[in-house]
């Protein structure tokens, strides 16, 4: 009997996030919550893949269309092709594995190079002290290596001195601005200071993804690594000036992720994989970074900001390593339980409450914004302020249901205040 898919079952959770980190994932990521599983069912008795993705943060979502496609044929026939959707791909990946008997990176047709991938804990922009107690629990649950967002709304000289001061000397740090430094010139002088501490490990893109010269300005200056999200436009001329240490891959399915680790090996440029979703995910990205040789620097899937991996036993962490499933398919099980308890309707989009965010400067001025998306677009894209101001700390205002709130909000909305 042929092996054939007969069904694709798509199934849209709500996860929560770990308490200490939801008040925080909530003002921006909030949509990392809503995860879509996917199950493939096939017309072997019992035969079943499972895959996952994060609808509102994909490289490729999920499509009826995509799933009808899959329908009828053999899920080898089509498991590399990426623009099938992030779950689907997947969960064929899964099956095709379970069928032969196999885990999932002997189908990537590469070599497998490493048994144990190292890995990150993944903290959104947080206060020093909310971050210390973050990477108390990142030691205690195996990890070494910490990736954080590094914001103008708070001093990140006193987020790393908070991190050092609970981490062992051989903790590292990814600080990633993304492109919030702006240039050369403003960046230099952060990240030169940053330097002489111990815990950091790279410069995730402090200045303009598109400003290679500047890159090559930083890179010729500074003593840590600088990463750069992939790009393919770009990449010759990163390569041509050697403007960069290595890449965060993202953004791809499985032919794309392995193509751009052998484009980042031929020029023997380290990189780490971004896949973010919770065990199923990060399974997937574990199989993948088994077979990079140049995926060195510590994997980000996000992992630990869900309270529910949902899976049935937990990934492996050790020392700062995970260990890559050695099962068949992607090598974890499904907690069916889970899906049940965390689901919710199709098309479900989370709906934070109103925030109101007081930037403070640090030299007493005070910046209030309706929301994340308003103080992300006057520091990203306006540029006004100050890049990465010493003493910066963000004051959250929940929505209090009165109309003083509400007048001060729609305010806000308008125009950015002075405090």
């Amino acid at each position: 009997m042929s092996l054939r898919v007969t069904a694709v079952e798509r199934i849209t959770l709500n996860v929560p996030f770990r308490e200490r980190s939801r008040p925080w994932n909530e003002i921006l990521v909030a949509e990392f919550g809503v995860v879509e599983v996917v199950r493939v069912r096939t017309n072997s008795p019992g035969l079943v893949g499972y895959g996952e993705s994060l609808p509102h943060y994909t490289w490729a979502r999920d499509t009826d269309a995509a799933a009808a496609r899959a329908i009828g044929r053999h899920p080898a026939d089509l498991m590399a092709d990426d623009s099938l959707g992030a779950g689907l791909q997947m969960a064929l990946y899964d099956v095709t594995g379970r069928a032969l008997g196999v885990p999932v990176h002997r189908l990537l047709g590469r070599p497998m190079v490493r048994q144990w991938c190292p890995l990150a804990w993944w903290s959104t922009k947080m206060p020093p002290q909310v971050l210390a107690e973050e990477a108390k629990d990142a030691l205690a649950e195996g990890y070494l290596a910490h990736k954080i967002k590094a914001r103008p709304w708070f001093d990140v000289h006193e987020q790393v001195a908070a991190l050092s001061a609970v981490t062992p000397e051989n903790y590292v740090l990814d600080l990633d601005w993304n492109g919030m430094l702006r240039t050369p010139g403003e960046a230099l002088e952060v990240l030169l200071e940053l330097d002489g501490h111990a815990r950091v490990g790279m410069y995730e893109s402090p200045v303009l993804q598109s400003d290679v010269a500047g890159q090559k300005a930083v890179r010729s200056r500074v003593r840590r690594p600088v990463a750069e999200h992939y790009n393919q436009a770009l990449f010759p001329m990163w390569m041509r000036e050697d403007a960069i240490d290595g890449f965060v891959s993202c953004n791809a399915g499985a032919a794309g992720t392995i193509a751009q680790g052998l484009q980042a090996a031929a020029f023997n440029k380290d990189l780490f994989l971004q896949i973010v979703g919770p065990g199923l995910t990060t399974a997937w990205t574990l199989h993948l970074g088994a077979v990079l040789t140049h995926a060195r620097w510590p994997a980000v899937t996000c992992l630990n900001v869900y309270a529910d991996d949902l899976i049935t036993t937990p990934i492996e962490i050790r020392g700062g390593y995970a260990r890559v499933p050695e099962g068949p398919g992607l090598g974890v099980s499904v907690d069916e339980d889970a899906l049940e308890r965390w689901r919710v309707p199709d098309g479900f989009t989370p709906q934070p409450s109103r925030k109101l965010l007081d930037f403070h400067l640090g030299d007493g001025r005070v910046r209030r914004y309706a929301g994340i998306a308003q103080l992300f677009e006057e520091c990203r894209y306006v540029g006004n302020l100050p890049v990465q101001p010493r003493g910066a700390r963000l004051e959250v205002w929940e929505d209090d249901g009165t109309d003083a709130f509400d007048r001060l909000y729609r305010r806000a909305g308008q125009a950015p205040i002075w405090g």
